[in-house]
């Protein structure tokens, strides 16, 4: 079967699951409510709540099961700790998933320093995925430990990890249509890329982002 196939039929109670989370209970974030139920895991998927039979059966009686926290924007090097003790802090505390801008220290050491947030994260009990840094430095009037150009974009972009582009701070550089700017936009693709014009307004703010910046 297709994998799409598959979960179709774990979904549905046909074939055997992989794991089965059993004897716990369910936090239901829309409803507010707590519910007992068995949850069914196959390829790394919620297939949904109990089922026929599984591959391993976990006991987890006693304990709620509640989705992991997002963190949607974070600067992890901010924290002034290594990726797996940033991990060791939010982990426990429900957090399971970030989305990091290594903007900071891009700017001091520039394409390594977002490489190294790169593969530290491999090595965290936590889903780490990238926005890539796109003013490095933030203005050209700016003076940085390194600069992030289109070309060092263009090869962390071959990263997994890497899903977009992080904050477009030079809106000026939008507006007047900087060349290295427009080639890193470029780079994007139908991936996202993430605003940052506070004030902008009116026609200015209508050219930022007919550029693809959200």
């Amino acid at each position: 079967m297709l994998p799409r196939e598959e979960l179709i039929a774990a979904a549905r109670g046909e074939i055997e699951v992989d794991l089965l989370l059993a004897g716990g209970s369910v936090a239901n974030l829309l409803s507010g409510e707590v519910h007992r139920a068995n949850v069914a895991v196959h390829m790394d998927r919620i297939a949904g709540f109990d089922c026929s039979s599984a591959r391993r059966v976990l006991d987890v009686e006693d304990c709620v099961l509640s989705p992991g926290f997002i963190d949607a924007h974070v600067h992890i090097e901010s924290a002034m700790v290594t990726v797996p003790e940033y991990a060791r802090a939010v982990v426990p505390r429900g957090t399971t998933t970030v989305i990091s801008d290594p903007h900071e220290i891009a700017n001091v050491w520039g394409e390594d320093g977002v490489t190294y947030i790169l593969q530290a994260s491999k090595k965290a009990p936590l889903n780490v995925y990238v926005m890539l840094p796109t003013c490095v430095p933030a203005t050209e009037m700016e003076t940085s430990g390194a600069r992030l150009d289109a070309p060092a974009l263009s090869r962390l972009l071959a990263e997994p990890e890497v899903i977009g582009l992080a904050e477009v701070m030079n809106y000026p550089g939008v507006l007047f249509r900087d060349a290295e700017l427009m080639k890193k936009l470029s780079l994007a693709g139908s991936r996202p890329v993430d605003g940052h014009a506070p004030g902008l307004s009116g026609r200015d703010l209508s050219a930022y982002i007919s550029a693809g910046i959200r």
